[in-house]
């Protein structure tokens, strides 16, 4: 459950990350107008590296839910072999 709402989080914080990046490209060109050859190289510079960021971003949501689940996956492994271990030594003391 825990793992769903901290999923939220890193799409919340991704969000926020766009939602404050268009932002300043707007504040910026609103307080420094240029030419419009200028002012399309900048926006174009400016969503590539957006597209960047937001790549990298999602790789590291990938690679955090990667070891998550390992991380899950280990400790279900473990507590199987708990639980037979636990039960073979019942069957034999029976």
């Amino acid at each position: 459950m825990s793992n769903h709402h901290s999923n939220n989080g890193g799409g919340t914080v991704l969000l926020a990350f766009v939602v404050g990046a268009l932002t300043g490209a707007a504040v910026a060109l609103l307080f420094a107008p240029a030419s419009g050859e200028e002012t399309r190289e900048y926006l174009g510079q400016k969503a590539r590296e957006g597209k960047a960021r937001a790549r990298d971003a999602v790789d590291q949501g990938r690679e955090v839910y990667q070891r998550q689940r390992e991380s899950l996956t280990t400790a279900v492994d473990r507590g199987r072999e708990a639980f037979q271990q636990a039960r073979s030594r019942e069957e034999q003391d029976a």
